[in-house]
């Protein structure tokens, strides 16, 4: 038994050092860390877990499939994912979260429950209209398609979804620290209430901070469109709860260890899938939340974050 036991280990071992199991895995985190960004900027403003996340980027994704479906140029149906995503943000934002900014926390996380079943529900009917489940995305395709780089399959779309979380992370940080909007929403994340009695606009900042998180929402559904091209109603909801569990194993108090929680979460579970034998494959969530429980117990604040006071939550 302990031979046994020892060699599958040495065969796990083997595999998550191969380089094909790497690159994949950090291109997963980078997707599932631009997730945790948009998660924890309206977090940070509203207090909110915004549940009905996943549901945005599944809109994006069937713009895109209806965008290929009728031979659209591939720039015409990204154009069209981020307004769709970007429209049903804000509308979100005015029509639910904006009329429930006075009450309890659970009323707000209640409503994006509501939200996000609503979204699906609608998605279910549009993608039934044709009798069959499932709406292709092939116009995207060839963004999968690999270089081979010293022997190593590398995505196009894995090298994108790295550059892009880079890019998006560097310009997420200038404007939070270099533009009067970007400082607004650090001191509102510190203290709503006081910040208000200083000035700052709260439908301006909170505003600002969903409509940020509307097209990191856009972004995300277009790279996971490009790696799973078939969209149904219940494209990235899977991806929403790995992310969430890993907002709150990086810690939900501050953007940055949220976002790396995000991305530590996608390579681990894009490190498990690839090393992971193909029969054992359905036992991967379970390896995986076994990992975020036993992280919440040795660091329950969150595995990126700095104990003792208070800390920036933006």
């Amino acid at each position: 038994m302990t031979g046994l036991v020892a060699s599958g280990l040495t065969d796990f071992l083997r595999s998550a050092v191969d380089p094909q199991v790497q690159v994949d895995a950090i291109g997963i985190g980078a997707i599932y860390a631009l997730m945790a960004v948009g998660i924890g900027l309206v977090f940070g403003v509203l207090r909110l877990v915004n549940f009905a996340y996943g549901q945005l980027v599944m809109a994006g994704a069937f713009a895109l499939a209806f965008a290929s479906d009728r031979d659209w140029p591939v720039w015409a149906g990204i154009v069209l994912c981020f307004a769709v995503v970007i429209a049903l943000t804000m509308a979100m934002e005015r029509v639910v979260f904006r009329p429930l900014r006075t009450q309890s926390a659970a009323t707000m996380l209640v409503a994006t429950f509501a939200v996000a079943f609503l979204l699906q529900a609608i998605a279910l009917v549009i993608d039934q209209r044709d009798d069959t489940l499932g709406e292709p995305a092939a116009s995207l395709a060839r963004l999968n398609l690999p270089w081979v780089i010293f022997g190593t399959d590398v995505r196009k779309i894995t090298v994108v979804a790295i550059v892009t979380a880079v890019v998006c992370l560097l310009a997420l940080v200038l404007f939070l620290g270099r533009t009067t909007v970007g400082l607004q929403m650090r001191a509102a994340a510190m203290d709503f209430q006081t910040a208000r009695l200083l000035g700052v606009r709260a439908n301006r900042v909170i505003g600002s901070a969903v409509f940020l998180s509307g097209v990191l929402a856009a972004i995300v559904a277009v790279m996971l469109t490009v790696q799973q091209p078939l969209v149904t109603s219940t494209f990235a909801l899977r991806e929403t709860i790995v992310v969430l569990a890993g907002v709150v194993v990086g810690g939900m108090n501050r953007l940055l260890s949220a976002t790396l929680g995000g991305f530590a979460i996608g390579y681990a579970s894009g490190l498990l899938g690839g090393a992971l034998p193909t029969e054992q494959s359905q036992y991967l969530p379970s390896f995986l939340f076994g990992l975020v429980i036993l992280t919440l117990l040795v660091r329950p604040a969150g595995l990126f974050t700095r104990g003792g006071g208070p800390v920036e939550r933006v």
